[in-house]
C-alpha cells in the first residue's frame, strides 16, 4: 500500500484561510469527510464550561435552510452519515457518503456550520440529554476517575475543565448564550477539511470551495494556552460511589505536547510501559504475573498543550494498595533501567507495523493528514515516521521517563464504592 505523502496528497488554501486536504482513493465509491474549526471549550467562560460543546451538538438542531428533521432526511436517504462535537482547541466535523452524493453532504455541512438558528425546543431537548449523560457520568468509576485526574493535574487550565460540562453549569444555559457564542468564535480562519476517498483531487476543492469559498467570519483573540507545573508533590482525590464492586484507578502527570521534539519518544516509552503485547509491562506485570488488576495500561495523549500521560488501571477495591505500589514500581524501573534493545526493537516494530493498519480506512487516512496539518508535521511525515520510530535509542526512552514520569510526585485520582 502506498503510504500518503506530497505525491497524493493535493493541499490547497482558500481565500478565506481555509484548508483543504485530498487525498485519491478509488478502490471503493466512498468519500470521508473530517475537520475542525479552532473554536473550543478553552474559548468558554469557566462558570458556562460546556458552552462549547453544547454549541457543537447543536448546530445540527436546525438552520436556515433546513429543520432538524429535514437535515437528518436529507442525510439518511443516501445512506450518508455525519457528526460534530467539541474538543478542548477545536470543534470536529465529519461525514462519510458515497463519492456521487459529496455535493450533497458539502451543502449540509456548510448550512450546519454556517447557518444554525438554535431553535429552543431542539435546544431543550438536547440539554435533556446532556444533562442524562452527566448523570449517569456521575455514577460511572472510569469516566469520574478521569475528570477528576484532570481537575487535580490541570487546576485553572483549560484542560482541567470537563468538555461534557457540570450538571450546575450546563442547567442555565440558554438558545441566546449558545447563539452569542456561535457569533463571536466560529470562523473559516484557521478551519482544515480533508476529504479521502473516490473523488478527484481538484473536484473536491472546487465543491468546497462552492460550500465554504464565501464564508467570512469575526476575527476572535485567542490567547496562548497557559503553561502547566509538574506536580511537585502526591496529589490524590478519591470519589466515592455507592453501589459499585470496581475502584478505577488514573495514576499520571502533565506529559508532552503533540509538537514536543521529544513526543515519538514518549509514545515509545509508553509502548513499551503500557501498550505492546497484552498491555506492557504494566499488564504483564500488574495485571497476569500479580493479578491485582482486571485491565492496566498506559496512555499518552499529546496535544496542542502538556496532555495527560497516564497510567489507567481497574481494581478489586481490597487490592488498590498492592496495584499502585506495583504500578509505580514500574514506573521506576523504566526510568531508573536502560530499556533492553531486544524489547525496545519489539515496541518499535509494533508501532511501525501497525501503521499501514491505521491507514487502512479513508477515516484513517482521513485523521492522519488533519494531524500533519494540525502539529505542521509535513506532508511527508507518514514516509518518514518508521525511520523517525527506529532512531529512537535506549538512553532517549529513559530520558523522557525521567523528564515526565515521576513516582514520587504525581496525580492520582480514584473512583470506587466507598469505605475502601
Amino acid at each position: 500500500m502506498s503510504i500518503p505523502g506530497p505525491h497524493d496528497i493535493l493541499r490547497q488554501e482558500l481565500s478565506n484561510g481555509i484548508v483543504v486536504l485530498v487525498r485519491e482513493n478509488h478502490t471503493s465509491p466512498s468519500v470521508v469527510v473530517s475537520g475542525y474549526l479552532e473554536v473550543g471549550s478553552r474559548d468558554e467562560p469557566p462558570e458556562k464550561a460546556g458552552l462549547a460543546d453544547f454549541t457543537a451538538s447543536a448546530l445540527s438542531r436546525g438552520t436556515v435552510r433546513r429543520t432538524f428533521d429535514q437535515i437528518y432526511e436529507e442525510v439518511e436517504s443516501v445512506g450518508a452519515s455525519f457528526g460534530i462535537s467539541a474538543g478542548v482547541s477545536r470543534t470536529i466535523f465529519g461525514a462519510k457518503s458515497l463519492a456521487e452524493d459529496l455535493p450533497r453532504i458539502l451543502d449540509v455541512l456548510a448550512d450546519v456550520l454556517r447557518n444554525p438558528t438554535f431553535p429552543p425546543k431542539e435546544v431543550e431537548k438536547l440539554r435533556g440529554e446532556i444533562l442524562t449523560d452527566l448523570e449517569e457520568r456521575a455514577h460511572d468509576t472510569r469516566r469520574m476517575a478521569s475528570l477528576t485526574f484532570r481537575e487535580l493535574a490541570y487546576p485553572d487550565h483549560p484542560y482541567g475543565r470537563s468538555v461534557d460540562g457540570y450538571i450546575e453549569t450546563v442547567s442555565p444555559l440558554t438558545a441566546d448564550d449558545l447563539a452569542e457564542f456561535y457569533h463571536a468564535r466560529y470562523t473559516p480562519r484557521g478551519m482544515v477539511i480533508a476529504i479521502v476517498g473516490a473523488v478527484r483531487a481538484e473536484d473536491a476543492v472546487r465543491l468546497v470551495g462552492e460550500a465554504f469559498g464565501d464564508w467570512e467570519g469575526p476575527v476572535p483573540d485567542r490567547p496562548p494556552l497557559p503553561p502547566v507545573a509538574p506536580p511537585a508533590e502526591v496529589r490524590e482525590k478519591f470519589v466515592p460511589i455507592p453501589g459499585k464492586t470496581q475502584t478505577d484507578i488514573v495514576l499520571g502527570w502533565p506529559g508532552p505536547a503533540r509538537t514536543d521534539p521529544a513526543f515519538l519518544d514518549a509514545v515509545v516509552c509508553n509502548t513499551i510501559l503500557g501498550v505492546f503485547g497484552m498491555m506492557g509491562r504494566l499488564g504483564d506485570k500488574v495485571r497476569d504475573e500479580m493479578g491485582l488488576a482486571y485491565y492496566s495500561y498506559s496512555r499518552v495523549e499529546g496535544g496542542i498543550g502538556p496532555g495527560p500521560w497516564t497510567v489507567i488501571a481497574g481494581v478489586n477495591p481490597v487490592n488498590v494498595p498492592k496495584a499502585l505500589e506495583a504500578i509505580l514500581s514500574e514506573i521506576r524501573r523504566i526510568r531508573e533501567e536502560m530499556v533492553p534493545p531486544g524489547e525496545l526493537a519489539d515496541s518499535q516494530a509494533f508501532l511501525v507495523g501497525s501503521l499501514p493498519l491505521r491507514l487502512e480506512t479513508n477515516e484513517g487516512v482521513a485523521g492522519a493528514i488533519l494531524d500533519m496539518e494540525r502539529y505542521r508535521l509535513g506532508l511527508d511525515y507518514l514516509q518518514r515516521y518508521g525511520d523517525l520510530i527506529r532512531e529512537i535509542t535506549p538512553e532517549r526512552v529513559q530520558a523522557v521517563a525521567q523528564r515526565w514520569l515521576n513516582p514520587d510526585a504525581y496525580v492520582l485520582a480514584l473512583a470506587g464504592p466507598p469505605g475502601e
